[in-house]
C-alpha cells in the first residue's frame, strides 16, 4: 500500500479550515496541524512532510520569520503561504525568501487541491503526462523522419527530438530515455544519408544551399554592423543546440531572446574547418588558395586555427565593412576574468568577438581522463556539466555586464559533438589525419566492406571545396555514432574512445548548430 503524502498546515486559526482539511483527507492526503510556528518546528524535527501551508500573520513568529527557521530544518520542502494579506511588499518578501507558492484567503477547495498537487504530485503527474504526450507524438515524428527531404524539415525534426530529450530528462523517465535514444539513432541514420545525398549539391549550388558556416556571419551578423551601436559575438566552441537550451534560462535573466536559428556546419565538423569557414566566409580550399599562410593541412604539425582574427578582418573588408574590432580567445578562467575587465574597450568597439573553448576542451579531455569520462558519460551529464560551467564561469559575468551596458549579443558555435559507440576499422598511410570522426589521406580503406554504408566518401575533395594535400587524397566521414579506429591496438583505442563525445563527422548533434540573437532586457 502506497503511503499517503503528508501536509503540515500552520495557522493560528486552524479550526476555521476544518472543511478544507477533511477535503484534503478525502483526496488521500494526511494533514498535520499547528497553531504557531514553534509547535510546527517541533513537528518538523520528527516528521517528514511533503508540503507546508504557512499563515503569515500569527502570534509569536510571523510566517516569513518562521520560513527562515523551517528552511534551516527542511530546506527542500516546498512552502506555500496562505494569508489574508494582499500587500505587494509582503508578496515580494515571500517570493524573495524562496516561497514556493502564494494563496490569498479565503481559499476554495479547488484552489487548494490544485496548489497541493502542483507542489507534491507535480513530478509524478509531469512524468505521466510527458510519457503520454511523447508516445502520442512518436508515430508522427517517426513518419517525419522517414519522409524528410529538406534541410528545414531536418532542423524541425532535430528541434522536436531535442525537446523530448530535455522533457524526458526533467521527467526522469527511464522508459522514455530508451525510446528517445532509439528514435534519435534512427533519425541520425536517415539524416546522415540525407547529407550524403545532398551535401555536394549544396556546395556547388547556392540556390539549394541551407544556411551554412561560410555564410552565417554575412547573413546574421554583418547587417547589424551598419549601425553605430556596439555588437558582441560570443562563439562557444563545441556548443550543441541542447546545451544552448540548457543554459538559455541563465541568459534570459539579462536578455530577451530575439531569434534562435539553427544552421548547418560544413564538413568536417571540426574547429579547423568549420570555425575558419565561419570567420573567413570561405570554404577551406578557398582559404588555402587565397591565404596560404593562414591554412595548415591535417598532416602539418602547426596549430590549425591561429588566424581567425585575420580571416575575419579579410571577410569584413570583402563585404565593405571597415572597422577595428576587439578579439579575444579564452582557454581558462583567469584570462576570461581579465577580459571581463576590458568591458570599456568592448563598449567602445563596433564589433567584439570572444571565443570560449571550455566545452571543446572538456570533450577532448574525456578520452584521457577517466573521471571526466564518467562525469560526462551521457547526454544528460554532459548538459549538466555545461550548465554548471556556464552558471559559475566568467562568461556569465560577461553577459551580465553586456546587458547592463545595453549591448546586443550574438551567441553561436562552430560545431557540436556526438557520443560515439560503434567502431569502424580503417587503414591508411601514416600521413592520414588523426581525427576519429573523419579521415583525410591517401589510399583509405575499410577492413570490412559492409561498413561502407556507415561512411560518406568524398573521393574528389574539390567538389566539396576541401583542400587536397596530395592528388590521391580523399575524405571519409563517419555517420551517426560510428568512429574510425586503426587495426593496431584496436581494443585499446575502442575502450579509450567509446562513449566519449567527439566531432568531425555527420550527425544532427554535430551539424545542426545554434545562432542566437539577444537584446538586453532594458532596450
Amino acid at each position: 500500500m502506497v503511503a499517503k503524502q503528508k501536509i503540515l498546515w500552520i495557522d493560528d486559526e486552524i479550526d476555521s479550515f476544518k472543511a478544507q482539511i477533511i477535503f484534503l483527507q478525502k483526496n488521500n492526503f494526511d494533514v498535520l496541524t499547528a497553531t504557531n510556528a514553534h509547535d510546527a518546528l517541533d513537528i518538523l524535527k520528527d516528521e517528514l512532510v511533503d508540503l507546508i501551508l504557512l499563515d503569515e500573520i500569527m502570534p509569536g513568529l510571523r510566517g516569513l520569520e518562521a520560513l527562515m527557521e523551517i528552511k534551516k530544518i527542511r530546506p527542500h520542502i516546498p512552502v506555500v503561504m496562505v494569508t489574508k494579506s494582499e500587500e505587494e511588499d509582503v508578496m515580494n518578501e515571500a517570493i524573495g525568501k524562496n516561497i514556493s507558492g502564494y494563496l490569498i484567503k479565503p481559499v476554495s477547495n479547488a484552489q487548494l487541491l490544485s496548489t497541493v498537487k502542483q507542489h507534491i504530485q507535480k513530478p509524478k503527474l509531469f512524468e505521466e503526462q510527458t510519457r503520454k504526450s511523447y508516445f502520442e507524438s512518436f508515430r508522427e515524428l517517426s513518419q517525419k523522419i522517414d519522409y524528410a527531404n529538406d534541410p528545414e524539415e531536418w532542423i524541425e525534426i532535430y528541434k522536436e527530438i531535442t525537446y523530448w530529450d530535455l522533457q524526458t530528462q526533467s521527467a526522469g523517465s527511464r522508459e522514455m530515455d530508451q525510446f528517445i535514444e532509439e528514435q534519435k539513432d534512427n533519425a541520425n541514420i536517415a539524416f546522415s544519408n540525407f547529407i550524403e545525398k545532398n551535401y555536394l549539391d549544396w556546395i556547388e549550388n547556392e540556390d539549394s544551399r541551407p544556411l551554412m558556416s561560410q555564410v552565417i556571419l554575412k547573413e546574421k551578423l554583418f547587417p547589424y554592423l551598419k549601425d553605430d551601436e556596439p555588437v558582441v559575438l560570443i562563439l562557444i566552441d563545441n556548443f550543441r543546440y541542447d546545451h544552448w537550451l540548457t543554459v538559455s534560462s541563465l541568459v534570459s535573466k539579462y536578455f530577451k531572446i530575439k531569434e534562435q536559428t539553427l544552421f548547418y556546419s560544413i564538413l568536417p565538423t571540426t574547429t579547423q574547418y568549420s570555425r575558419n569557414a565561419i570567420f573567413s566566409g570561405l570554404m577551406p580550399a578557398e582559404i588555402k588558395r587565397l591565404f596560404p599562410d593562414y591554412w595548415f593541412d591535417d598532416e602539418e604539425d602547426e596549430h590549425k586555427n591561429l588566424f581567425e582574427k585575420e580571416l575575419l578582418e579579410k571577410n569584413l573588408t570583402r563585404h565593405g565593412i571597415k572597422t577595428d574590432f576587439f578579439f579575444r580567445k579564452i582557454f581558462n578562467n583567469s584570462f576570461a576574468e581579465k577580459v571581463n575587465k576590458e568591458i570599456n574597450e568592448i563598449k567602445n568597439s563596433k564589433l567584439s568577438v570572444i571565443i570560449y573553448n571550455f566545452i571543446d576542451i572538456l570533450s577532448h579531455k574525456q578520452t584521457s581522463d577517466t573521471t571526466l569520462k564518467e562525469l560526462a558519460s551521457d547526454e544528460k551529464s554532459y548538459r549538466s556539466i555545461t550548465h554548471s560551467w556556464f552558471s559559475t564561469s566568467p562568461i556569465n559575468t560577461m553577459l551580465q555586464q553586456l546587458a547592463e551596458n545595453k549591448i546586443k549579443v550574438f551567441i553561436t558555435t562552430d560545431h557540436g559533438s556526438i557520443r560515439i559507440k560503434k567502431p569502424i576499422k580503417v587503414v591508411g598511410y601514416k600521413e592520414t589525419s588523426t581525427n576519429i570522426r573523419y579521415k583525410q589521406g591517401k589510399a583509405l580503406t575499410l577492413e570490412n566492406p559492409k561498413d561502407e554504408r556507415n561512411i560518406f566518401l568524398i573521393d574528389k575533395p574539390q567538389k566539396a571545396v576541401l583542400p587536397q594535400p596530395h592528388p590521391s587524397s580523399k575524405y571519409i566521414f563517419a555517420k551517426n555514432d560510428y568512429f574510425f579506429v586503426y587495426p593496431n591496438n584496436y581494443n585499446d583505442y575502442v575502450k579509450k574512445f567509446r562513449n566519449s563525445f567527439q566531432h568531425g563527422g555527420i550527425s544532427m548533434e554535430e551539424m545542426l548548430i545554434p545562432f542566437i540573437s539577444l537584446i538586453p532586457k532594458e532596450l
